[in-house]
């Protein structure tokens, strides 16, 4: 029996590939206009970023305990063998949350088995992860590997994004204020990354010119194979920019791959829209 890969909507992989792949959806909730919808399932990216132009503020929550507890009971029941691979724990309480019901499970079905992955990632760079271990289960890869190769891309997953405005992140707590100040000044783009699961901003650029550059020479001084590797790109609602991106990579590196999507309901959430974000495997160091 192949393992089972189950994923949280927070990794911005469209509702086709679950469906394709066979993989277990949890999705997140987002609130909005005093009504509660399930990412992916029940709301598009789309009607969260017109709200937000309108100025309202979606708020989003984790994983309900119940998802959990139905998803992995009906894997115990099944005698299923898993992996669940999680939106970083610094981000959301969702890990924890899905720790906590796998013991409660595991009391009434003590030979479950099932890993539950931290990646310490988020949006399409943790997408990148699933999409690989979904490969490698269709192919009856062994747990053991596919777990080593969940833990590599983990630790080498680089996220760099940019988003409109600094504020959607700090409203929601995932950046501080005073980083948020940064931004929203004479055309300031900030420039972010995730360091252990945590979003940090690393620096500032006027206009998006010299931002989409600045982006390429980090990916030079961080990047590895970059002509040999699937390269991530992500957005809320600006594929146009997207597809920019594509083509300064495709030139600069000769990229033969890409697998762009837009950011979901969850996330772009607390991005707002115009966020572009790159994803790549950054250098093994020897």
């Amino acid at each position: 029996m192949s393992v089972k890969i189950l994923t949280d909507s927070a990794s911005d992989l469209p509702l086709s590939f679950y469906e394709e792949n066979n993989v277990t959806l949890l999705p997140l909730k987002v609130h909005l206009d005093d009504t509660e919808y399930v990412d992916l399932l029940t709301i598009d990216s789309k009607k969260v970023y017109q709200a937000i132009r309108e100025g309202k503020v979606p708020k989003t929550s984790q994983v309900s305990p119940q998802v959990f507890e139905e998803a992995f009971t009906k894997m115990a029941e099944n005698g299923e063998d898993g992996i669940y691979i999680a939106f970083s724990s610094e981000l959301s309480g969702t890990y924890q949350t899905a720790v906590m019901m796998l013991d409660q499970v595991k009391e009434a079905y003590p030979d479950f088995k099932l890993t539950i992955i931290d990646t310490k990632c988020a949006s399409l760079g943790f997408g990148l992860i699933v999409k690989e271990a979904a490969r490698l289960a269709k192919e009856n890869t062994t747990k053991e590997d596919i777990l080593k190769d969940i833990e590599f891309r983990c630790q080498h997953m680089e996220h760099l994004f940019t988003v409109h405005d600094l504020d959607y992140l700090a409203k929601g707590g995932r950046v501080s204020r005073a980083s948020a100040f940064l931004g929203g000044l004479l055309n300031i783009k900030p420039l972010l990354n995730v360091e252990d699961g945590k979003l940090v901003p690393i620096e500032k650029h006027r206009g998006k010119k010299k931002l989409l550059r600045r982006i390429i020479e980090i990916m030079k001084e961080r990047g590895q194979s970059l002509d040999q590797q699937i390269i991530g790109i992500s957005h809320a609602d600006d594929e146009e920019t997207a597809i920019e991106m594509k083509e300064l990579i495709k030139q600069e590196f000769n990229t033969k791959e890409f697998y762009i999507s837009s950011i979901g309901s969850a996330i772009g959430s607390h991005t707002g829209s115009g966020t572009i974000a790159i994803f790549f495997l950054n250098k093994v160091q020897s």
